[in-house]
């Protein structure tokens, strides 16, 4: 994906343009397209045997995910992790089936999708998408899916994602495993190690870089430079009434920014390892509410501790 046409444009619309966004949505192949004006700001993908969102444009006019599997336009990227996708929701343990790195070998744990709805409001958009969680054919969990779109002003996207599961099966356990949950694979700047990386991982607690993984904290962020060279945050925020706010945080220093309520043992080193297990019996719901902020400037103008403060309220 090439962004750099774009950039001038954009960046001169920080500056000049209405604080108003012109979202529109755009369907080809059944990919839903979301752009502001002229420029991609993202797309709901459904080619891989989970869905996720990519690109992912900062207000800058930068790709802030990771290009490769989904492109090779970045050559100097690693080719590591397949299942890291742009921004996306599976988990690794569901019944015992790998919904986040997959069945060696096999296809069974996939998330269906069976219907998707764009919805243009006056200041915002909306993605809602209907999802099966299939185990080897068998349906698991039925999902709504919301990822809403707004700008709270010219230097900030906000995605405000929920999650709503219901049990299909007589019984659904969610495994005690790090791999998981709700994740970003961030774009080479935005990491703390690698050949281009420059950017610093931080949590609501302070905590910075490597001593950010398996706590708990009400938000991480990765920032530090784009791909552009401009200042940039991506954050997730975990919204208060998310199940088992504040979340564990499997986090990496390569660029994975991932909220994950179940892998308990892994993250405090325990040696039981049902202890973050949870389970789902039939027409059960379980419920899972993310902010995503991706902001043009500094981890002190996101203002994420606020943003946090006002989901309090909500």
């Amino acid at each position: 994906m090439n962004v750099k046409p774009i950039v001038v444009a954009t960046l001169i619309a920080l500056a000049t343009s209405k604080a108003a966004p012109e979202f529109r949505f755009v369907e080809k192949n059944g990919t839903q397209f979301l752009y502001d004006g002229e420029t991609l700001i993202t797309a709901f993908r459904t080619d891989y045997r989970v869905p996720y969102l990519y690109p992912l444009t900062s207000p800058s006019g930068a790709n802030i995910a990771r290009y490769w599997p989904m492109e090779d336009d970045a050559t100097t990227e690693e080719k590591d992790h397949p299942h890291h996708r742009g921004l996306w929701f599976s988990h690794g343990d569901v019944n015992g089936f790998d919904f986040w790195a997959g069945m060696v070998g096999k296809k069974d744990a996939v998330i269906r999708t069976d219907t998707i709805y764009p919805q243009k409001m006056k200041t915002s958009a909306r993605i809602t998408a209907k999802l099966t969680w299939l185990g080897d054919g068998k349906e698991l969990l039925r999902e709504i899916r919301s990822q809403e779109f707004t700008r709270p002003d010219l230097k900030t996207l906000r995605i405000n994602f929920t999650s709503t599961l219901v049990a299909l099966a007589d019984e659904v356990t969610f495994g005690d495993t790090k791999e998981g949950t709700f994740a970003i694979r961030t774009d080479r700047t935005l990491r703390v190690k690698g050949r281009e990386a420059k950017a610093t991982l931080t949590n609501s607690n302070g905590e910075t870089n490597a001593s950010v993984w398996g706590k708990r904290a009400e938000w991480a962020a990765y920032s530090g430079p784009d791909e552009l060279g401009q200042p940039v945050v991506v954050a997730i925020i975990d919204n208060p009434g998310s199940f088992r706010h504040p979340t564990h945080w499997h986090a990496r220093d390569y660029g994975l920014l991932a909220a994950n309520p179940f892998g308990v043992h892994d993250f405090e080193k325990k040696k039981d390892k049902t202890l973050g297990n949870y389970v789902l019996r039939k027409d059960m719901i379980i419920k899972f509410i993310y902010t995503i902020i991706i902001h043009h400037g500094i981890l002190e103008s996101a203002n994420l501790e606020a943003i946090h403060a006002s989901l309090k309220k909500q």
